[in-house]
């Protein structure tokens, strides 16, 4: 069969690839005469460019998300704008902490009590975080978003004005409900916006939220505490959220949404008891003692409750949360080893801050600027480990990254009394350099392997278990370290002998000088006793990191094809 106007054998296999191409060619219909009509002869056709001299054909044009010039830049500042959202809610989480002590003072009442500051939105988030995958179908991404914002500014700016410990209480219970909902909110926008193949460079610069903020919290914090005024590190969210709120309403595309999905009241139920019940018992266990009834009740009630939540949701037609997600394999390894940094990260927050003030009588200003080294460097690598990620996949990175991790955290078990600031710094910022490296890549791994319709499970999952798994184990970590305390005083003060043959002469001066004779004593002997359980809290850390890098060698070498594909935008 030969097109009509055309003769020869080459233009057959012309005609055929036209065919296959979808090229549109006319075929004449099959007669011996027009083999013999030349080319010129044809009425009513304007000679033709001759098939042979045609250029090749273009290249077909990328569909939306598929890594064109076009998409690679679209997407760019509406992520800004997501990082923005993660940034705000993520630093709320170190930078209160700074200002406990003065509102301790302010509201005049004891440290138990002022922890409920910190403790009150931890529960509320545990609660909130599983929802917040139905909100993003019911109302829409971008419209929950904008919402998160504003509410995040609102309550952030009574939190400032609050004149008491309950009414404070109360509004970080109402910053919580937003504070949970944005970070989901902001991983699903991203998976459903980026190119799948520039998913690492967008996760590295998305990053910086969840690594970059709780670095720098203290430093703001004890700035605005130290010089200025502590409810400032409420005030400041106001100004932040608004801005967010606009350019989102201006610049964020519209996402499908799934009006119809119904919600999983029982598997709500179910999660909120359990979540609920383990972080109270875990935070308050030290106080309330891990063998009593209070406590036990609590663990009894909070595992119940999440294996009965585990039964609901795979019986439910729509589930609140789809745990099918735990059937692909990288994506569980994934959430074991960014639980493992998340405890690391924090652990390095919380203790090292409180070492430098108790025991080296630092300001909070001076011990928050120790923190922010490390903060620049994973500024730093963080991005880069996206791109590295886009190349080699997820294995390596998490592999050496760990690795360096490790090789930090157990520097961070050298810490003593008289070490010196310069010291301390490089040990945080190795370790800083080697969990910038890992942190995204695994982040990334876990979630691409998930097809499109477990995605926004996966990013409700993979922030429950950021919050929860750094809160459970700071809560861990603080019993360890608060029971080896009590262990070595009390070993260390049986070797002191106050009287007797082998009393020591300076003891004995030090008695000599009355009831605060041997207080400088007791003070050095603390702080010693101190650092000898951060010591060991770190080395527990560093073996967990070692373990992670071996757990690491099981994540995928390349990028997986999965996860959702991305919406246009525009």
């Amino acid at each position: 069969m030969t097109p009509s106007g055309h003769s020869g054998e080459s233009l057959l296999g012309e005609t055929s690839r036209g065919a296959r191409a979808g090229g549109g060619v006319a075929v004449a219909p099959r007669s011996p005469a027009i083999r013999s009509v030349p080319a010129e002869s044809s009425p009513k056709r304007t000679p033709p460019t001759p098939p042979e001299r045609r250029p090749p054909e273009p290249p077909p044009r990328p569909s939306p998300g598929s890594g064109g010039a076009a998409q690679n830049t679209k997407w760019v500042v509406p992520l800004a704008i997501v990082v923005i959202g993660m940034f705000m809610s993520t630093l709320d989480t170190s930078i209160v902490n700074v200002a406990l002590p003065t509102m301790q003072q302010l509201f005049g009442v004891s440290t138990d009590s002022i922890q409920w500051v910190s403790t009150a939105y931890t529960l509320c988030l545990g609660v909130v975080v599983p929802a917040s995958a139905w909100l993003g179908d019911r109302i829409g991404l971008r419209r929950l978003y904008v919402i998160s914002m504003l509410a995040f500014s609102v309550f952030s700016a009574l939190c400032g004005m609050a004149g008491g410990l309950n009414s404070m209480i109360f509004y970080r219970i109402l910053q919580a409900v937003p504070g949970g909902v944005i970070p989901v909110t902001c991983m699903t926008i991203l998976y459903k916006m980026v190119p799948r193949e520039k998913i690492g460079l967008a996760m590295g610069l998305y990053g910086l939220g969840i690594v970059f903020a709780p670095g720098v919290g203290p430093t703001l914090g004890g700035y605005l505490v130290e010089y200025v005024d502590w409810r400032l590190i409420f005030y400041i969210n106001v100004p932040i959220g608004i801005i967010g709120a606009i350019l989102a309403i201006a610049i964020l595309p519209n996402f499908p949404r799934a009006a119809d999905r119904s919600f999983d009241t029982p598997g709500f139920l179910c999660i909120a008891v359990s979540l609920f019940s383990l972080l109270l018992a875990f935070e308050e266990g030290t106080s309330w003692g891990w063998t009593s009834y209070t406590v036990l009740i609590l663990i009894a009630v909070g595992v119940n409750a999440l294996a009965l939540f585990v039964v609901v949701e795979l019986h439910v037609k729509e589930p609140l949360l789809d745990v099918r997600v735990f059937q692909h394999w990288a994506f569980v390894n994934s959430l074991i080893l960014i639980s493992i940094i998340s405890v690391g990260l924090f652990a390095v927050l919380f203790y090292i801050p409180n070492f430098v003030q108790q025991g080296q009588g630092l300001t909070p200003m001076n011990s928050g600027l120790v923190l922010l080294p490390q903060a620049l460097v994973m500024m730093v690598v963080v991005p880069t480990a996206g791109q590295i990620y886009d190349r080699l996949g997820a294995r390596w990175p998490a592999v050496i990254g760990l690795a360096i991790t490790a090789v930090g955290t157990f520097l961070l078990a050298k810490i003593n009394i008289d070490m010196t600031r310069p010291e301390l710094v490089v040990w945080m910022m190795i370790r800083a350099a080697g969990m910038g490296l890992a942190m995204m890549p695994i982040m990334t791994g876990g979630l691409s392997v998930l097809p499109a319709h477990l995605a926004s499970a996966g990013s409700a999952f993979n922030t429950l278990f950021q919050r929860v798994s750094s809160s459970l184990g700071l809560a861990l970590l603080s019993a360890l370290s608060t029971v080896q305390q009590a262990q070595f005083m009390a070993d260390r003060s049986g070797l002191l002998q106050s009287q007797g043959p082998a009393v020591d002469p300076r003891i004995f001066a030090m008695q000599q000088q009355g009831p605060t004779g041997l207080l400088s004593l007791w003070q050095t002997l603390e702080t010693e006793v101190e650092a000898q359980a951060y010591s060991n809290i770190f080395l527990v850390v560093g073996v967990l990191t070692v373990g992670a890098s071996v757990l690491a060698f099981f994540l995928r070498s390349v990028k997986s094809a999965g996860g959702s594909g991305p919406v246009e935008i525009g």
